[in-house]
């Protein structure tokens, strides 16, 4: 009895196969700088409608604080997409009306909710850049885009333990309130990504 020869293939490290249909790599930076600008504009639309209705708060100066760090974001990818000639998302005005009903609704809830959706928010945005860093480095390349991804990723992160530092996990329903601010941004990540 002849034992079969077990094939040892070649594997190219850190690269990605790419199967019919998924973007190429010039397609894929696009779409993340795209998903990126809305993600950054639609926070800061959050923290403006958090300081219309928390603007005299105790908390007010914690909110601005986070809202300045996504303004210099959001001034990043503002560079980046002319620069890269990428289209941005079509679907601008939407996050406009709904990122500050976000942060609008969330603050009538209380400060403790206006928390909540930070943290929401801010998990599903480490994700987020996570999963592109990890693309970013098996394609290879991209250091500047990479930093700079990895930079607002732990800024991010930061923003989601101010939240949890100030009470995110008190406010009432937090699991329903978090669950739910969590879906509906994976799910404007995943339309600003294409539309």
């Amino acid at each position: 009895m002849r034992k079969a020869k077990v094939s040892k293939a070649k594997k190219t490290p850190n690269r990605k196969t790419r199967l019919p249909g998924d973007p190429d790599r010039t397609q894929m930076i696009e779409r993340m700088i795209r998903v990126d600008h809305a993600g950054e504009y639609g926070a800061v639309r959050i923290y403006e409608g958090q300081l219309s209705v928390l603007g005299k708060s105790a908390n007010a100066p914690v909110i601005e604080q986070m809202a300045e760090q996504e303004r210099h974001h959001l001034d990043a990818f503002n560079k980046l997409v002319p620069e890269r000639r990428v289209r941005p998302t079509a679907l601008l005005p939407l996050w406009h009306a709904a990122g500050f009903a976000l942060g609008a609704g969330t603050a009538l809830l209380g400060e403790k909710a206006a928390m909540a959706c930070t943290v929401a928010v801010e998990e599903v945005i480490d994700e987020h850049y996570a999963g592109q860093i990890a693309k970013l480095d098996a394609e290879g390349g991209e250091g500047e885009l990479r930093e700079t991804l990895e930079t607002f990723r732990l800024e991010e992160v930061e923003h989601k333990e101010t939240g949890l530092g100030h009470g995110a996990e008190e406010a009432p329903a937090y699991e329903l309130l978090t669950g739910a601010v969590k879906a509906g941004s994976r799910l404007a990540i995943w339309l600003s990504t294409r539309l």
